[in-house]
């Protein structure tokens, strides 16, 4: 009785294969997740920017007028109340 012994590789690795090129969707599809990420990325970061930067413009126009927001929510209160 005889045996065959295959000498060479059964299958061929993944490894080996060669990469196959992304379709125009797939390459569109990454750009856009992508730039979605950079987008969320750069509100998390300038949105509590911007609005101190308005909460600090607005209080030194209040303070540069002589006021102060205290001021102005105690004299909306007494026009609200009739006094």
């Amino acid at each position: 009785m005889t045996t065959d012994v295959q000498q060479g590789p059964l299958e061929t690795t993944p490894a080996l294969a060669t990469p196959t090129k992304k379709s125009w969707r797939e390459q569109r599809w990454e750009r856009r997740r992508r730039r979605i990420w950079f987008e969320e990325m750069m509100g998390l970061i300038l949105v509590p920017i911007i609005l101190f930067a308005i909460y600090w413009v607005v209080d030194g126009l209040l303070t540069a007028l002589g006021t102060s927001p205290s001021a102005i929510m105690a004299g909306i209160d007494a026009m609200l109340s009739g006094h």
